[in-house]
């Protein structure tokens, strides 16, 4: 199982990726013992697209976007990043995949998902899905510009409008020779509205032969579940459910371990971790009431006032507990002073909180006091607090 950290234009910058792949370093994070290829959970994170338009860009213009270019295209982490680049012409975008590829990025992925109108107007994203000979065309020509060892990757929706062309824009970005295509569970029509369509992917995996990634709607440990047993994949990519629970790819690494893996804090002994539990998240809980499934994980007995999943999956995690997140809002307001426009700055915080919001009360409180205010030393004197 991989897991991936997904591009989001305006969310999932520079400093959100650092942020992210810093979890689960420090002491008495849940989840942590499980096996995984990096203490965050991630696996590999792709940049927010590079838009190609009429020239070859300059090597700054890449680094403006992924800064881990200067650190061998890893976060200060360590976790691998792959640069995305967004475009419609297959000679330019080959041109400037090669210069990334010289850059030092961790392969190339190509956007072919991207809704936003204005992208879409000048036949970049999402609407390429329309015209699966011009998916081809780019997706072959990238992959001769960059060496052979340089993996080429896409992300792709189901469709512009509909997803009658999914099956031909998968066989198209194949037969181009792709190494993985993402696939986002929605067409562009759908914008982010739940559900995803997880089941589209299985029907796309039994007409290519690529590794498929899942993508979409993938925000608990039920999602994950669940978006597996629907696609097929093994492989997820998580976008806004990692930015609202940081401890998400730890969790679904705990989760989904192999039986021999050592126990995260609430798997295991039922009563051994339910007190664990009790002591470290959750002191109303009601312990005689919980037992451990055949994977390791308590549930709630039927009847019970209060039931485990539930919790876990909704009201839970902090997978991290707060204490050990803060220290981090801290790091990511540090890398957004040196990146980002003072009169801006307080936005990214608020935006950050917005989403935390729905796993962790404290973040609630942080969002409703500073939610009116856009005064960046204001949100200093918070985060020194």
């Amino acid at each position: 199982m991989q897991l991936l950290l997904a591009p989001m234009e305006g969310l999932l910058d520079f400093a959100l990726r650092d942020t992210l792949t810093r979890v689960g370093q420090g002491p008495g994070v849940a989840g942590a013992g499980a096996a995984q290829a990096h203490p965050s959970g991630v696996d590999r994170c792709v940049s927010e697209f590079i838009r190609i338009t009429d020239t070859l860009l300059p090597a700054r213009a890449f680094i403006r976007t992924m800064p881990e270019l200067l650190t061998g295209g890893r976060t200060l982490a360590g976790v691998p990043v792959r640069g995305q680049l967004l475009g419609s012409d297959p000679t330019l975008l080959a041109e400037n995949a090669a210069r990334l590829a010289e850059l030092g990025s961790h392969g190339v992925d190509l956007n072919f998902g991207c809704p936003a109108k204005v992208v879409n107007r000048h036949g970049g994203g999402s609407a390429l899905l329309d015209d699966p000979e011009l998916v081809h065309r780019i997706v072959a020509a990238v992959r001769r510009a960059v060496p052979p060892g340089v993996p080429v990757s896409a992300k792709m929706r189901l469709g512009f409008n509909d997803d009658y062309r999914a099956e031909d824009n998968a066989l198209a970005i194949e037969a181009a020779g792709a190494s993985e295509i993402v696939v986002h569970a929605r067409t562009k029509a759908h914008g982010y509205r739940p559900p995803a369509y997880w089941e589209r992917i299985a029907d796309l995996r039994r007409e290519v032969k690529l590794p498929l990634v899942a993508n979409g709607e993938i925000w608990t440990v039920d999602d994950a579940r669940r978006a597996q047993a629907a696609s097929g994949c093994t492989s997820l990519m998580l976008g806004r459910g990692m930015v609202a629970d940081p401890g998400l790819a730890l969790a679904i690494r705990a989760a989904m371990a192999p039986a021999d893996a050592p126990a995260a804090p609430w798997q295991g002994n039922a009563a051994g971790s339910a007190g664990i539990y009790k002591e470290k998240w959750h002191p109303a809980l009601d312990c005689n009431n919980l037992f451990a499934t055949e994977s390791g994980v308590l549930e709630g007995r039927p009847g019970s006032a209060t039931a485990f999943k539930g919790l876990l999956d909704t009201q839970l995690p902090p997978h991290v507990p707060w204490a050990e997140l803060r220290p981090l809002l801290g790091s990511f307001w540090a890398l957004v002073e040196q990146r980002v426009e003072r009169r801006h700055r307080a936005g990214r915080l608020k935006q950050w909180l917005n989403l935390l919001r729905r796993r962790y009360p404290e973040a609630q409180a942080a969002f409703d006091e500073l939610r009116t205010t856009n005064d960046a030393q204001h949100m200093e004197g918070w985060l020194a607090g």
